[in-house]
């Protein structure tokens, strides 16, 4: 299987966390590069350097206005006399329909969803090689190979078309289902991280080109807490293309295999000739955020099910955070697939 990567992801090094009121420190390192490549090699694959394809395929995606906001908010932020070195907002509007600030503060308050997406020198860089690390995956697709992985760091399907969340800041998968539907292609979006792929489902709620499925734990006592409910099907001509399957936390191998025969099911009532999966490896009952109990071999059996669709598929990666088996987790999952 190909894979790519850019070495240009690992600038974004964030520093700050802040969950429940405690300032931590955030858990998307640069170190997961290292971890994640490894399952890669495991698996024999080896990353290749993605082609830049410039901004247009992200603007498609996101506003002209957020991405000037990205590419210079830290910028001007960190002239304001007593700014932190990190963008991370302290106020918010009440609705997305308010006012748009002059003020750097007030933009990122309008731009960022929550504190666990700062912004420093490096993230602009980074979130824009990951994003052509996935275009390039979807190219290799096009171009006629049966799946190719991209690892995308930092990740992306908590960002919408103009708000960065979740520690993502362009919406990687979205972005390469743009590109496979640009094509002529019709794609899915299957999306497997323990967190629902919010930012990716209001990009394309109210659409019906592209259908959107997640499975993830329930929302309801877990982030991202207003999103990835059940009775969210979508709006407009998007009603009936998006599909949330809630889990209960601590949900195990055969439970979710259950569930995931759902969602493969509504993908092939879809009619869908290319698959975006969305790859969260923090399912794992060792993740730092204790969502499921997914074990390693569950992973291959999870993606040998998927598989099983027999559709092309661009594998970008989200979540699965440091721990000693988030490594082999992604080798589990990448030799799994297609058996």
């Amino acid at each position: 299987m190909k894979a790519f990567f850019d070495e240009r992801q690992r600038a974004h090094d964030p520093k700050h966390f802040m969950a429940n009121g405690r300032v931590s420190a955030n858990p998307e390192q640069p170190q997961r590069i290292a971890e994640l490549s490894r399952g890669a090699s495991a698996a024999n694959c080896n990353l290749i350097a993605p082609t830049d394809h410039g901004l247009g395929p992200i603007a498609e995606i996101h506003s002209p206005e957020y991405l000037t906001f990205l590419e210079t908010i830290h910028s001007r932020w960190i002239r304001t006399e007593g700014a932190s070195d990190e963008v991370i907002p302290n106020i918010h509007p009440d609705r997305r329909t308010a006012s748009y600030p002059k003020s750097a503060s007030g933009q990122a308050g309008f731009h960022q969803a929550d504190t666990s997406c700062p912004i420093a020198a490096g993230t602009w860089q980074s979130a824009y090689w990951s994003a052509q690390t996935a275009l390039s995956a979807a190219d290799s697709v096009l171009a006629g190979e049966a799946a190719a992985y991209a690892l995308c760091r930092p990740p992306g399907h908590h960002a919408f078309g103009d708000l960065a969340g979740g520690f993502c800041f362009l919406n990687n998968s979205a972005i390469a289902a743009q590109a496979l539907l640009r094509a002529g292609r019709r794609p899915a979006i299957l999306d497997v991280d323990v967190h629902h792929g919010n930012g990716t489902q209001g990009i394309f709620y109210q659409c019906k080109d592209v259908l959107t499925v997640s499975l993830h734990a329930d929302p309801a006592r877990f982030y991202p807490f207003f999103w990835g409910h059940a009775e969210e099907r979508g709006e407009g001509e998007g009603r009936g293309y998006n599909l949330n399957l809630p889990l209960p936390r601590g949900t195990d191998d055969e439970n979710y295999l259950a569930a995931l025969d759902v969602a493969l099911n509504r993908i092939r009532s879809f009619g869908a000739d290319v698959l975006v999966l969305a790859l969260g490896l923090d399912a794992h009952e060792n993740d730092p955020f204790h969502g499921f109990s997914i074990t390693t071999p569950g992973f291959a059996r999870i993606a040998g099910a998927i598989s099983g669709l027999d559709l092309p598929a661009v594998i970008v990666q989200e979540g699965g955070y440091l721990s000693a088996d988030l490594g082999d987790n992604l080798t589990s999952f990448l030799n799994g697939y297609g058996k």
